[in-house]
């Protein structure tokens, strides 16, 4: 593990995992980088660098939680580039991270080699993902034994029923396969959230869609974003329209794959985003 000061002299932690190239990783928003794991096992082709977010994991809770809203997080990714001494850098951001590395790409979009988006958020770009989509996207799992209650937590949570116990019941949605190996996942992922910090995150004015969507529009990175065909957080139709916002993007869904298509296939999933980074 690594850690460095960033621009308000909070002290953030990265982990260090591999050989080759560095890419540096951006977990799905305010929590620890544990649950990327090795990514598939990238670290055999290319040396991960995943960063702790402020107030997540190894790195520091700032006195001022408003540092933690998606927009300022950018800095700290500056902060991050400079500190390895990097003059560019290939990025991959997994789910709320893509929120970081987009904003990112607008402001210093000269430190960026390649961008790799794996399983998206779009509330950056302001695309909508309408409930109608989400059931559509889960439908092909109606046989599951799980399939009753957490479609029913759907409907509950497009109706307004937005619990804890709601989105519970919807785990099952995000991953390819309901064994045990994903049961366990979810446990250690909820355990990493602090509920001050999420809302920190989103809090008003960590977006504007339009300043990002015309940052991205004279884009001359190459970008990969990767959809789980079955994953209603991140649908492929949606993620296709994220797509269409650069100048320069290549969409790949992967088969039967949820939010976390690097546990759902390894091997698809390593190969499609070595084949975009180099390293394979």
């Amino acid at each position: 593990m690594g850690s460095f000061t960033s621009y308000d002299g909070t002290e953030l932690a990265y982990h260090v995992r591999g050989e080759g190239e560095p890419v540096v990783c951006l977990p799905g928003g305010p929590q620890q980088s544990t649950y990327l794991g090795d990514l598939g096992g990238l670290p055999e082709h290319r040396t991960l660098i995943r960063l702790d977010l402020r107030g997540t994991g190894r790195s520091a809770t700032p006195r001022d939680l408003a540092s933690c809203r998606c927009d300022r997080l950018v800095a700290d990714v500056e902060a991050l580039r400079t500190h390895l001494g990097l003059e560019r850098m290939d990025l991959l951001a997994h789910s709320a991270g893509a929120n970081i590395a987009v904003q990112y790409l607008g402001r210093h979009p000269g430190r960026i080699g390649r961008l790799a988006l794996v399983t998206p958020s779009v509330r950056a770009v302001g695309l909508p993902i309408s409930d109608g989509l989400r059931r559509e996207t889960v439908r092909s799992r109606r046989d599951e034994p799980w399939f009753p209650a957490a479609f029913a937590a759907l409907e509950a949570i497009a109706a307004g029923a937005a619990t804890a116990e709601n989105f519970q019941a919807i785990a099952p949605f995000s991953y390819g396969r309901w064994d045990e190996a994903a049961r366990a996942h979810r446990a250690a992922e909820n355990e990493q959230l602090d509920r001050g910090i999420l809302a920190a995150f989103g809090a008003e004015g960590a977006f504007d869609p339009d300043t990002t969507r015309a940052a991205l529009a004279r884009c001359a990175a190459s970008v990969l974003l990767i959809a789980g065909e079955v994953d209603p957080g991140a649908p492929p139709p949606v993620v296709a329209e994220f797509a269409a916002l650069f100048p320069h993007a290549e969409l790949v869904v992967q088969p039967g794959a949820g939010h976390f298509p690097w546990l759902d296939d390894p091997d698809r999933f390593r190969s499609a985003v070595l084949t975009f980074l180099g390293g394979r």
